[in-house]
């Protein structure tokens, strides 16, 4: 009897290990994945990450072997990677000719003058660095010898009374710092090397009174975010300095997005907090209802408690669901997890296919295929979960679906809610990459506004607009323009522009 009661215990304790060599290998192919890997959660993903250098080094050795061998140069184009042909430059782009004509119009063999049959032409690509030029306003001035006065056009108005900067300027450095996340340091010596100073102090002035000056479209884009019944939301953390502790403490910028599925303009918004709690997101939607597409973050729940009067209606992600499981099959080979994502990308298939649909052809298409899928897929997850041992990587795959099987089957049931939150994910990735820049933002207050002038840019590139474009036109017009009117210069479609201002 001991005996077996000492084979049993071991028993479980083996069990017990192995589960928890399970769950380490997942997240060391998770860590490995996220530090050394592709981003990519394509199953036929096999990312080399070594491939830029890879490829410029074996454009250096052909050029040098060409430098030493010229009659190598055409087999050593052979051996560069096959390419699909270069494509066409675009048309919008300024095209300057350069024509060529022979040294001679006549024969080099007999001297009889040259027809032209046909023109070879070939397009190179350029660019030029910033350029510096400077506004000259000439206001000549009048004066009436009988009344004594002096007359003058007035000074055009500016965003900025009686700073140097034109709206070219002010646009140049906001799209730098904000878009292009390039710190005022390094536009400093942008400028120098143009024999143009600009100082890093004098930049952050301009870019403070901005900032100011355009806040009340960001509000006003708000406004209409929060007009649609269906919304985005995610989170990113961003450092923020400590004053005086030479430090940084973990602050978030939170984002909102329109639904792209239904009628409207898109539109994103960044809210920048001191923190996570969820109190910020209930600030921000204040009495708003709707459909809310989150990922699993529990600040979120407090929204769609149902002993709240006006409460939230849940949306889950897809994409974080399948994420669970390819984290799953990247760590063991899980033929569990393969059936999943398998399974899961039928749902994606279907989407693709009501892309172009209207609302109400895809809300047939989702009950004639979405629906089936999905009801499978559950009889699938309960029947595999009941045969899966508690605590390892493949159970808490499987709960993280089946927990969420409510809010993860909903869009199915309409015909204009998201399938995933991938869409805010997706605006949000590039200001990710770009904290590899700027490191930190300098306080609360710039965090603020890089967040709202992050919102303008984010909304324009989102509606198709040129953002540098788009805001040197807006700060030359903000200074005159009526605050009734002031949708007119919001970074929206035309058409939807046109619609506001009838409207109004």
């Amino acid at each position: 009897m001991q005996v077996q009661m000492l084979f049993e215990q071991s028993q479980k304790e083996i069990h017990s290990q192995q589960l928890k060599i399970q769950a380490l290998t997942m997240e060391l192919a998770y860590l490995r994945r996220n530090l050394f890997g592709k981003k990519s959660e394509s199953l036929s993903a096999h990312p080399d990450l070594f491939e830029e250098t890879l490829q410029t080094d074996l454009a250096a050795v052909h050029a040098e072997i060409e430098q030493l061998d010229p009659s190598a140069k055409a087999d050593s184009t052979k051996s560069t990677r096959s390419r699909a042909g270069r494509q066409p430059l675009p048309e919008h782009l300024p095209r300057i000719e350069h024509r060529h004509e022979p040294e001679s119009c006549q024969c080099s063999q007999c001297g009889q003058n040259l027809v032209k049959i046909g023109e070879d032409v070939s397009e190179q690509l350029d660019v030029e660095p910033a350029k510096f030029f400077v506004h000259r306003h000439i206001r000549p001035q009048y004066a009436c010898k009988t009344c004594e006065i002096v007359t003058a056009a007035p000074i055009p108005p500016a965003i900025i009374d009686g700073g140097m900067a034109a709206p070219g300027l002010l646009s140049w450095v906001l799209t730098s710092k904000y878009l292009n996340h390039l710190p005022l340091y390094r536009l400093e010596q942008i400028a120098a090397r143009e024999q143009v100073t600009l100082s890093r102090s004098t930049m952050a002035e301009w870019v403070g009174r901005s900032g100011v000056a355009l806040q009340p479209l960001v509000d006003r884009l708000t406004w209409h975010l929060l007009q649609g019944n269906t919304l985005h939301a995610d989170e990113t953390p961003v450092a923020q300095l400590d004053p005086g502790k030479g430090k940084t403490r973990k602050a978030y910028l939170w984002a909102y997005r329109s639904n792209d599925l239904e009628p409207g303009p898109r539109i994103i918004i960044f809210d920048y907090q001191t923190g996570r709690s969820g109190r910020h997101a209930q600030s921000f939607l204040e009495n708003w209802q709707g459909h809310l597409l989150v990922d699993d973050y529990g600040g979120y729940k407090a929204l769609f408690a149902e002993k709240q009067t006006e409460s939230c209606t849940e949306l889950a992600c897809w994409a974080h669901a399948r994420r669970k499981f390819f984290d799953l099959h990247q760590a063991n080979s899980s033929l569990m997890a393969l059936e999943a994502l398998q399974r899961i990308s039928n749902l994606y298939a279907i989407e693709a296919e009501g892309k172009d649909l209207t609302i109400a052809e895809r809300q047939q298409l989702r009950e004639e295929k979405s629906l089936p899928e999905l009801e499978a897929l559950h009889d699938w997850l309960v029947q595999t979960r009941a045969q899966t041992a508690n605590g390892g990587g493949s159970a808490k795959a499987l709960d993280y679906t089946l927990k969420r099987w409510g809010s993860l089957i909903r869009y199915a049931q309409t015909g204009h809610l998201p399938i995933d939150n991938n869409p805010v994910e997706n605006v949000i990735r590039p200001i990710a990459i770009g904290k590899k820049n700027w490191l930190f933002t300098g306080s609360e207050r710039a965090g603020q506004r890089a967040a709202a002038i992050q919102t303008l840019f984010g909304t324009a590139q989102l509606n198709g607009l040129n953002s540098s474009d788009w805001l040197k036109d807006t700060l030359i017009k903000l200074p005159t323009w009526p605050n009734s009117r002031i949708d007119e210069l919001l970074p929206l479609p035309p058409e939807f522009i046109e619609m506001l201002r009838k409207n109004n």
